[in-house]
C-alpha cells in the first residue's frame, strides 16, 4: 500500500501537468497562429477571399475533414498524404492565385511553403481556415456538394475554436 505522502504527491504533479496544458491551450485563433506560425506566408482575410472568383482553393486538412465540410470548389491536397506531383497536375499555372487552407491555418501554411518552395509565386494561407470561414457564418459543403452546418474541428482542444458549426470529430 502506497503512503499518503506517495499519492499526495502523484496527485500533486499530475494537476500540475493538467493546469500547464489548459495554461498552453490557445483561446483563439489570433493567439494560435501567433504561437504556431512564423507568417512565411502572406495571410487572406475572410472577406477579401469572398472577394474573388478566380482563385484556386486547397484544402490542406485530412480527407476525413474534407469530406465532412469544405469551402466551395475547393481541391483536396492534404496534410499527411500531400504531394507535389499532385497539385502540378491539378494547377500548372504556376502564377495563378492560389489560397491554402486547414483548421486554423497551421497545417497550410507548411503547405503552402512548399508550394512556393514549387515555384508558386501567388500563394496566400487563409487566416484562421475553416474554422473562422464557418464562425463567420459562411457556408460550406459536403462531398455531394449540399451545404451543410457540419465542420470536422480535428480535437476537442482544437474545437473550442470552431464556435458557429456543429462540430464533427470522427466521420461515419
Amino acid at each position: 500500500m502506497r503512503q499518503p505522502r506517495t499519492i499526495h504527491l502523484y496527485l500533486s504533479v499530475g494537476l500540475f501537468f493538467i493546469s500547464l496544458c489548459y495554461a498552453n491551450a490557445q483561446k483563439t485563433i489570433a493567439e494560435a497562429l501567433k504561437k504556431y506560425n512564423q507568417e512565411s506566408v502572406p495571410y487572406i482575410q475572410i472577406e477579401a477571399l469572398k472577394d474573388t472568383d478566380t482563385t484556386i482553393l486547397l484544402d490542406a486538412r485530412a480527407k476525413e475533414e474534407f469530406d465532412v465540410s469544405h469551402l466551395s470548389g475547393a481541391l483536396w491536397v492534404g496534410y499527411e498524404d500531400f504531394k507535389i506531383a499532385t497539385v502540378l497536375k491539378q494547377v500548372s499555372d504556376k502564377t495563378a492565385p492560389v489560397v491554402v487552407y486547414c483548421s486554423i491555418g497551421v497545417r497550410s501554411e507548411d503547405i503552402a511553403e512548399k508550394l512556393i518552395a514549387e515555384g508558386y509565386t501567388n500563394v496566400k494561407n487563409l487566416y484562421g481556415g475553416i474554422f473562422e470561414w464557418k464562425n463567420q457564418g459562411n457556408p460550406v459543403y459536403d462531398t455531394s456538394n449540399s451545404s451543410t452546418e457540419k465542420v470536422h474541428a480535428f480535437s476537442k482542444q482544437w474545437g473550442k475554436l470552431l464556435t458557429n458549426a456543429d462540430k464533427v470529430y470522427k466521420h461515419p
